[in-house]
């Protein structure tokens, strides 16, 4: 099983694929560090990406759990994964029961202070290009980042029927 751990920027997706790495064991890939250094001045910027800007990174994306499930191997992937055609491209040659979205949200409001409060190359100003780009994925299990992230991992692990690893107090 593969989780992509998706949402606009400053929504909570490495914080839930942490917690959700931490309660399975399985390996997790933060999406962000595999975009360009050109990508990355862009948005820090302060210019929104466009679908060219992003086909490489999302082409590399999807190479990367394609290699997972050829491998047998469980993931969790973080990548905003915005556009129906972005998800469509990560999953390409993949059959559907091989992996599953989760959709991170929270208020604007939330996410506006968490993207001031942190050092990331992708500002504030962004987040309402992100949320105009967001296409709401009908397929995705929706979590809420307002919850603390162990409890959103586990209601994800509850949601697909996986077993923690571990209990953990």
């Amino acid at each position: 099983m593969i989780l992509i751990v998706m949402g606009v920027s400053g929504s909570g997706k490495t914080t839930l694929a942490q917690a959700l790495a931490k309660l399975t064991g399985w390996q997790f890939a933060e999406g962000d560090d595999y975009h360009s250094e050109a990508n990355r001045q862009k948005m820090h910027s302060g210019i929104p990406l466009t679908d060219e800007d992003r086909a490489p990174w999302l082409a590399t994306l999807h190479a990367l759990i394609l290699q997972w499930h050829q491998r047998g191997e469980h993931g969790i992937l973080t990548c905003s994964a915005l556009k129906q055609a972005y998800r469509e491209t990560l999953t390409a040659d993949l059959p559907s029961a091989a992996y599953r979205f989760v959709l991170t949200e929270a208020p604007k409001n939330v996410i506006a202070q968490r993207m001031h409060a942190r050092q990331h190359f992708m500002p504030a100003e962004l987040l309402d290009s992100q949320i105009a780009t967001l296409e709401l994925p009908a397929d995705a299990l929706r979590v809420s980042a307002l919850d603390p992230p162990e409890v959103a991992a586990r209601k994800v692990l509850d949601a697909l029927g996986i077993a923690p690893l571990m209990e953990t107090n």
